[in-house]
């Protein structure tokens, strides 16, 4: 008699704190936090002026990033290797120019793999926490720990990688210095505000929406972060934040699952014969 083989749950699995985070269509908030917090980084903003075509194709970008994230989460085993493969590969045949020294390096240097891979998870989890998912500070501590296998597929090597809400903190306090607010950066920050639309979207309500979401990400960086983009770091901008966080969240519930979820978090739902 054969024995039935357990179906892959992939690096993760429905017993993951990563799949109750990623499973907040509100995380799209937290996608814009990413990049504007990503994106003080002279060398990693530089790295994706000089590398990418987000500029004539932002919505392609975006959805390859997309794609790439949700089948690191929800993908088999298999499917989220190959996945870091394509990513790896890609990195690896690409450089850049730093544009305070003239100095050119390599895409995936870890020092920058890291910056980008914290000011993410960073971002997802907090923007979660902020619209109103409920974690403990021991569930959040999980969701670092879980994440460094996500960090493995990039080509980081794990134990290199913050684990814990205390290690964040300490990480971003010891990368503070090197941030700063570049031209890269500017034109990072005026684009990520008001991208282009298809024509038929430009006169809709999309636009004005865009915006507030777009404000609200913003608003949601930690204090120094604003600051360093020449805005206010005050208190009342968190609070904002939290409130549109919040709202947000409820309005997107209140959608059917099948206009936000992924078809890779479905059929990892389906594979494992978990609710919705």
């Amino acid at each position: 008699m054969t024995t039935a083989q357990p179906a892959d749950a992939g690096l993760f699995g429905p017993g993951s704190v990563t799949w109750r985070v990623h499973d907040e269509p509100v995380l799209l908030l937290g996608g814009l936090r990413s990049l504007f917090l990503q994106a003080l980084h002279p060398r990693a903003i530089a790295a994706v002026a000089q590398n990418s075509r987000y500029r004539e194709d932002p919505w392609g970008r975006l959805q390859r990033t997309s794609t790439y994230l949700v089948t690191a989460i929800y993908g088999t085993s298999a499917e989220a290797a190959a996945a870091g493969a394509r990513i790896r590969r890609l990195h690896a045949r690409m450089s850049a120019t730093d544009p305070r020294t003239g100095e050119r390096f390599a895409v995936d240097d870890p020092h920058l793999l890291r910056w980008v891979h914290v000011a993410e998870v960073e971002s997802f989890l907090t923007t979660a926490r902020r619209a109103g998912l409920r974690l403990t500070d021991a569930e959040a501590d999980r969701y670092y720990d879980e994440q460094r296998r996500g960090a493995a597929l990039v080509g980081l090597d794990p134990a290199t990688v913050p684990g814990s809400a205390a290690q964040v903190r300490d990480y971003y306090r010891a990368m503070r210095p090197e941030l700063a607010l570049t031209r890269d950066a500017a034109e990072a920050l005026c684009y990520l505000f008001a991208p282009p639309m298809p024509w038929w979207l430009t006169l809709s309500p999309a636009r004005p929406a865009y915006a507030g979401v777009a404000a609200a990400a913003f608003a949601s960086m930690p204090g120094w972060a604003r600051r360093r983009y020449g805005a206010l770091g005050l208190p009342v901008a968190d609070a904002a934040a939290t409130a549109t966080a919040q709202a947000l969240r409820t309005l997107l519930r209140t959608l059917p699952r099948r206009w936000w979820e992924s078809p890779v978090h479905r059929a990892a739902r389906e594979r494992l014969a978990t609710p919705a």
